[in-house]
């Protein structure tokens, strides 16, 4: 892995963490004030994740980085991108419901402690913080906005498909010595499993740290309503 200048919680890297917070506001916000664009701004946001995700395919094909089994996308964050994209294209209940824990719990841990494997700032670095910044960003912009917001029973939800999702990422990183979920592994950056005991041990703290952190991330956000009956679909059980 290549040693990154990125300065954790430096300058930069503080300004990146405030920008995706704010961008999340600043959606809902024109959510609000333009009803008639609504939509059109939803639907902006998922075309800007795509484009983000293709422009990243294309620079690793490109650059002949996308190689099998290494570099291909069996991380929790690339699923909850598009899971994002999903909720933010149809508005679909079971997308968001993973997606609003998958990328606050996941997502927004990768943006706190960067896995990053070339010098910042470069294509690699910044689309690093782009689509992870912005996954972020639009699912807080969602619920935010009123236009989605996890179910009753969500966070069973989430658990039960993130330990699915781990199962099968498992068997992948055990028959070709993978290291995808950081299954077999910890990271080489600092990161939160430092804190939690060697393998295997930390595998199964994190289930613990999982299910706190989705209770916490559910509880602002029970019993709140969507803003529109137009979207009541997304409410529904």
């Amino acid at each position: 892995m290549v040693k990154t200048n990125f300065n954790l919680f430096g300058p930069a890297h503080l300004a990146i963490l405030a920008m995706v917070l704010v961008l999340g506001s600043v959606l809902a916000l024109l959510h609000r004030r333009l009803p008639r664009l609504a939509k059109a701004i939803r639907l902006s946001v998922a075309v800007a994740l795509l484009l983000d995700t293709a422009m990243f395919y294309g620079y690793q094909i490109t650059n002949g980085l996308l190689t099998f089994p290494d570099h291909l996308p069996l991380e929790l964050c690339d699923v909850s991108l598009v899971l994002t994209i999903v909720a933010l294209f149809a508005l679909k209940p079971l997308a968001y419901d993973l997606a609003y824990y998958w990328a606050l719990a996941g997502a927004s841990m990768a943006l706190l402690t960067p896995n990053l494997w070339e010098p910042f700032p470069s294509f690699g670095t910044v689309q690093f913080f782009v689509a992870h910044g912005l996954t972020v960003s639009a699912v807080l912009y969602l619920v935010w906005s009123g236009q989605a917001r996890p179910r009753p029973w969500s966070v069973l939800r989430a658990m039960v498909g993130v330990n699915i999702f781990a199962a099968v990422v498992g068997v992948f990183d055990y028959v070709y010595k993978t290291n995808y979920f950081y299954l077999r592994a910890k990271p080489a950056n600092a990161s939160m499993l430092d804190y939690l005991g060697p393998w295997p041990i930390y595998l199964l703290c994190t289930e613990g740290v999982a299910l706190v952190l989705f209770v916490l991330l559910y509880l602002p956000v029970r019993g709140r309503q969507v803003a529109e009956p137009a979207r009541a679909a997304v409410t529904v059980d």
